[in-house]
């Protein structure tokens, strides 16, 4: 791929990019991730795309599955039948996972929806305002606005820290605080206060509500001036409940497959992940567009991320990203975690790219979206299964973890990856064309 893109190039690369969306990787969710037995979505598949017999329903892959069904109906993918199965996992999740109760989004339900694990878990109730702000918008039905409303209410009520700024994000099922350490009752993450930013943005593009305006800037605060580095501008991983940044742990309570850190306990103060960097960036941009205010209000910010990322975490002699590594260095090269690259920090880093390349006009950031595009393409997917992307893989781009589908991986980065990414070189195409 041609370092400076001209317009039939950046034509080439979107039709490559829209055709591989709407003829294999949605399609291979639309077809085997539906449960015409207990409703809801089934999301562990093997390598070949063959359901493993595993049928729990984690609450983040249910709602995460209504946001790729929703988003992409709304983005004019499925010919309806995104939109079906959209309704179909709302209704699934109103009937099994609200918490009549205490209020909120219970964590875990087995295959028939069954409550198993009951926590409140933050993430999760981020989620489900992102994901049913975006069945609202996509399809009109009233059950989602009201979904998305409600949860707001809730995470106002029992989530927001009142003292200190922010959200607590483990609580036990009646919303006390779970406990210090490893159960994470004394941490805050940047991962949920993005993730929070991401929701508010949907809801208040949903509402057009001045005090959903009033959050999301509050959110948008609160991650640019008390979690990022200062002078890089990369983000910590975690923090104390006032915000002092302290090494990362793993949760007992889990929503990923990440790997140990390398001492088995945490990773160092010093380390940054770089494809969580550059999705605040976007998702900052974006929020920016929602709230009506120019891009430039937040270039400074996304710049020091994306420029970071470009130099340290692209890989320029095997392609790909990094899955995280010293804020002021690259990622040591040796086998283990230090080379691996996993697949949601591909799909978040080619939008941000092509956000940078868009905003700034400087070739690095072209260069960099080309390079992951192509190590996705090479390495990530598995068209021969259907065309969703393995887990991790190791440097070189040989599968580590093969799974296409577990109890925290499905669509939601894959699928919105593509769709933004198209959205983002058809944009490019008109400028240039223009």
């Amino acid at each position: 791929m041609p370092n400076v893109p001209n317009v039939r190039q950046i034509q080439r690369i979107l039709q490559r990019t829209e055709t591989y969306l709407s003829e294999h990787l949605l399609p291979f969710w639309i077809e085997q991730s539906p449960d015409a037995e207990a409703g809801g979505f089934l999301t562990y598949f093997d390598r070949n795309g063959r359901a493993t017999g595993e049928t729990d329903k984690t609450l983040l892959m249910q709602i995460r599955m209504l946001y790729t069904m929703a988003s992409a109906h709304r983005a004019g993918y499925g010919a309806g039948k995104c939109a079906e199965l959209a309704q179909m996992g709302a209704g699934f999740l109103l009937d099994h996972y609200w918490d009549d109760k205490h209020e909120g989004w219970t964590w875990i339900a087995d295959r028939l929806g069954k409550p198993t694990v009951t926590s409140k878990i933050g993430y999760g109730q981020c989620f489900a305002m992102y994901a049913f702000s975006e069945y609202a918008m996509a399809t009109g039905d009233r059950r989602g606005w009201e979904a998305a409303e409600r949860t707001y209410s809730a995470i106002c009520r029992h989530m927001a820290d009142t003292q200190q700024g922010g959200w607590f994000e483990m609580m036990r099922q009646d919303w006390t605080p779970e406990r210090p350490g490893r159960f994470g009752g004394d941490r805050k993450s940047m991962d949920v206060h993005m993730h929070m930013m991401e929701a508010l943005t949907n809801l208040f593009e949903m509402t057009g509500s001045p005090t959903h305006r009033r959050r999301l800037l509050e959110a948008i605060d609160l991650l640019t001036s008390r979690m990022l580095r200062p002078g890089s501008g990369t983000g910590y991983i975690q923090f104390t409940l006032d915000f002092q940044p302290i090494p990362a742990i793993l949760f007992a309570v889990e929503w990923g497959r990440d790997a140990e850190p390398e001492d088995g306990l945490a990773r160092p103060l010093g380390y940054t992940s770089y494809g969580h960097n550059v999705e605040l960036a976007w998702l900052l941009l974006h929020a920016a567009d929602i709230l009506r205010l120019p891009r430039a209000t937040y270039a400074d910010v996304a710049r020091r991320i994306f420029d970071h990322c470009v130099e340290f975490g692209i890989d320029w002699e095997f392609g790909g990203v990094f899955v995280d590594g010293p804020w002021d260095a690259p990622p040591t090269a040796t086998p283990g975690a230090a080379g691996e690259k996993q697949f949601w920090q591909q799909a978040e880093v080619l939008i941000g790219m092509l956000d940078a390349y868009a905003l700034f006009g400087e070739q690095r950031y072209w260069d960099a979206f080309a390079n992951v595009y192509e190590f996705v393409f090479d390495r990530f997917v598995n068209l021969e299964a259907g065309g969703e992307w393995y887990e991790r893989v190791d440097r070189a781009g040989q599968p580590v973890d093969d799974a296409l589908g577990h109890a925290w991986k499905i669509s939601y980065h894959t699928v919105r990856s593509m769709i933004q990414t198209v959205k983002r070189l058809r944009m490019l195409a008109e400028r240039g064309s223009g």
